[in-house]
């Protein structure tokens, strides 16, 4: 069997290249603009593959080389923060690329399954007594990341419809890690060690602390994908969230309390988004029913290892 993964130089797309790759399988990534410090995968290397996938041309040339049997589309433009200020980039690459992708499986004439990377922030803000909120819920994207997730999911619904392309959806949540930059659990590690080791002042700058998310470690999260492999049925959708809902003021709480050093937290306003989901927490249950996943590791071990990656990381 052979596995290919777009996006392997990104946070999810890393885990998962490594979980492949410990079993000796045939995994081949695609790399263009790393959202992790690439020497953190540099023995992966040899298996990486530079492309675009906003181009056709190169997405064809990737699949034309590997001819894979099972294809991790984690290629994207990630975060939804950004997503504002690169409205135009964000759509082309979630959309174009999702686009380009399943255009040339069928250009190829391949036969895969397709597991999509899709969000939970295609469901926008979400009434609290909806929460935790289910796959059948309305999508109603707050932003242009999650707009463009909604299309990527439904590209991908409407190819197993018209194509018969084995892809199957999967909404993810909040997931965080080693090697994780740009959501809150990896700004505070990151910044609480910055403090540690007497790189910047002992000032930690948040933003709304008065949020709650449903946070996931990647590890729980790479699991989850390689059941959904297995054991998922195509054309469906599964959400993939953690089971235990946290306000940012408790991550904070967490790790400051694994901190060496003493911190002045201080509200910073260029930190608050244009909107921003109250709560963000999914029902598994289908998930959990179809594959016999469930989460494993808690928080506070998630927060202590990437402390401990930042302390390494940082000199």
């Amino acid at each position: 069997m052979k596995i290919l993964i777009t996006g392997a130089d990104g946070f999810i797309g890393s885990y998962l290249m490594e979980h492949f790759a410990f079993k000796n399988t045939d995994v081949w990534g695609t790399c263009y603009y790393p959202t992790i410090d690439i020497r953190d995968i540099e023995h992966l290397k040899p298996r990486l593959l530079r492309c675009d996938v906003r181009y056709f041309d190169q997405v064809v040339d990737v699949l034309n080389q590997i001819k894979p049997d099972l294809i991790f589309h984690m290629a994207a433009q990630s975060y939804p923060a950004l997503s504002w200020k690169i409205p135009i980039e964000t759509l082309q690459t979630n959309i174009i690329g999702t686009a380009n992708l399943f255009e040339a499986i069928k250009l190829v004439g391949l036969d895969p399954v397709v597991v999509v990377a899709c969000s939970s922030a295609e469901y926008g803000s979400v009434n609290e007594a909806a929460i935790p909120v289910k796959e059948s819920h309305p999508l109603l994207p707050l932003h242009p990341y999650g707009v463009s997730k909604v299309a990527v999911d439904l590209l991908a619904y409407s190819h197993w419809v018209n194509d018969k392309i084995k892809a199957i959806r999967v909404r993810i949540f909040n997931t965080t890690g080693p090697r994780k930059v740009g959501d809150v659990c990896s700004d505070f590690t990151y910044r609480i060690v910055m403090i540690e080791k007497g790189k910047c002042d002992p000032v930690l700058k948040v933003g709304n602390l008065g949020t709650y998310r449903a946070i996931l470690d990647v590890r729980d999260l790479i699991r989850a994908l390689v059941l959904l492999w297995e054991k998922g049925q195509p054309g469906e959708v599964y959400n993939v969230s953690g089971q235990k809902v946290y306000q940012i003021q408790e991550i904070l709480d967490v790790v400051l309390k694994n901190a060496k050093c003493k911190v002045i937290v201080r509200e910073d306003p260029a930190l608050l988004r244009p909107s921003d989901e109250k709560i963000i927490y999914g029902d598994s249950t289908k998930l959990a029913q179809e594959t016999g996943w469930r989460q494993e590791i808690n928080i506070e071990d998630t927060i202590k290892d990437m402390i401990e990656y930042w302390r390494h990381k940082i000199i």
